[in-house]
């Protein structure tokens, strides 16, 4: 099996250069889902007034007929309803919530925060960013952006279910961490499920007392607690949330590829009075379970684990109308590239090559496998240079690439 991810990524690794300071492999073994870790500015190559400023903040609030659920409004961990901050767009323009600048104002005046989710789908610098981010990792990349006013909080004491990158733009957040109620919780395993641990943990001493400046950055392992006070001025900071594949993920998967087991498929008894046989049946089920896990392929557990990966990741955007143009004119001496950031795995299998992108899998000849994998390595390829293929068999090939965002024509 090939793994895009794998062959094409970096080894310095920009994009989470950008959010760590020091050595990149002492991260991942000493930092990376056990403690946290403060890097001050100085430690890193520059700022992050390029991904978000303020300035940028207000536009997408102001000029980008932004709607929910692209953002929130809250103050001391209430969020407000989105009727107190949205209203049509006006002449042919009538969705319902679209944000209304005005109404904004006058919260963010009282002391709101604003939140601006799902920045990794809207900003272009963000889009970048957060695909790169994913490729370094390996692991799938969300970004939101909370902008407080003066001395306000926005959330109280939580923890997320998932890793964060804090990454400070703009003014002075002041940032209490506390240990975990729940070590690496899943997102089946919300704080406000363990709100009095929370709230009881948080009245501790913290773990971890910060004030960030511009250009500081803050990594928090899920589970961690934490709470944020902007300081003197109008603060605003990137959280860059990672979606860590788990060890459960494996489980998943081993659950999923037993779904061949016949056994397993089979309905349970309808109920009796005592209960016997339910009993029988879940006790056969984990028998069968039991022998299905000495049975079990690893390199499909991998390739089952990595396409869940694939799915939960989305390359770097890719232009129609271009690529549409490029499908008219293929010939021997087109240009192709692999789509930046994209997540994919390909095997072969019998008599073909299965590939797995974010939403689909695409079958294609055997033929094929010896070009796909030195597509994945990387760089520029001419359709005349693809090994084990004729010229009508490497524009078949390119074709269906193009048409599923695999590859691009340059």
């Amino acid at each position: 099996m090939v793994d895009a991810t794998r062959a094409v990524g970096c080894a310095d690794r920009p994009a989470l250069r950008r959010c760590v300071g020091g050595n990149l492999d002492d991260f991942g073994s000493d930092h990376w889902g056990q403690v946290p870790l403060l890097t001050l500015a100085d430690e890193l190559p520059r700022g992050f007034e390029d991904l978000l400023s303020l300035t940028a903040a207000g536009e997408l609030l102001s000029r980008r007929g932004l709607r929910t659920p692209f953002i929130r409004i809250a103050r001391g961990g209430v969020v407000a309803d989105p009727s107190r901050f949205t209203r049509p767009g006006g002449t042919g323009a009538m969705v319902a919530d679209q944000v209304a600048d005005d109404r904004v104002l006058d919260l963010f005046a009282d002391g709101h925060t604003i939140v601006l989710q799902g920045l990794h789908r809207l900003w272009p610098p963000l889009i970048d960013f957060a695909g790169d981010l994913t490729t370094d990792l390996g692991h799938p990349v969300q970004v939101n952006a909370y902008i407080t006013p003066t001395n306000a909080q926005g959330f109280t004491a939580h923890y997320d279910t998932h890793d964060v990158f804090v990454l400070q733009v703009a003014g002075r957040k002041k940032w209490c961490v506390h240990s975990p109620v729940i070590k690496d919780p899943l997102p089946s395993q919300p704080w406000t499920d363990r709100r009095s641990d929370v709230q009881a943990r948080a009245t501790e001493p913290p773990t971890l007392e910060a004030t960030l400046q511009p250009g500081d950055a803050l990594y928090l392992p899920r589970g961690y607690l934490h709470s944020a006070e902007a300081l003197g001025e109008t603060t605003l900071h990137l959280t860059v949330g990672v979606h860590p594949l788990t060890r459960y993920d494996v489980v998943s998967a081993v659950v999923a590829l037993a779904a061949d087991e016949a056994d397993l498929r089979q309905s349970l008894p309808l109920r009796d009075d005592d209960g016997a046989a339910l009993t029988r049946a879940v006790a056969a089920a984990v028998d069968v379970l039991a022998g299905h896990l000495g049975t079990v392929s690893i390199d499909d557990l991998v390739h089952n684990v990595s396409a869940r990966g694939v799915r939960a990741a989305r390359p770097a955007p890719v232009d129609p109308i271009v690529q549409a143009a490029a499908l008219a004119v293929l010939n021997a001496d087109t240009r192709v590239v692999l789509r930046r950031n994209l997540r994919a795995t390909v095997r072969l299998r019998d008599d073909e090559v299965e590939l797995t992108l974010p939403d689909r899998v695409v079958r294609l000849p055997a033929a094929a496998f010896d070009a796909l994998g030195l597509l994945l390595r990387g760089g520029v390829v001419r359709l005349g240079e693809f090994p084990a293929l004729t010229e009508a068999e490497a524009l078949t090939l390119v074709r269906q690439l193009i048409r599923n965002g695999v590859v691009e024509a340059c």
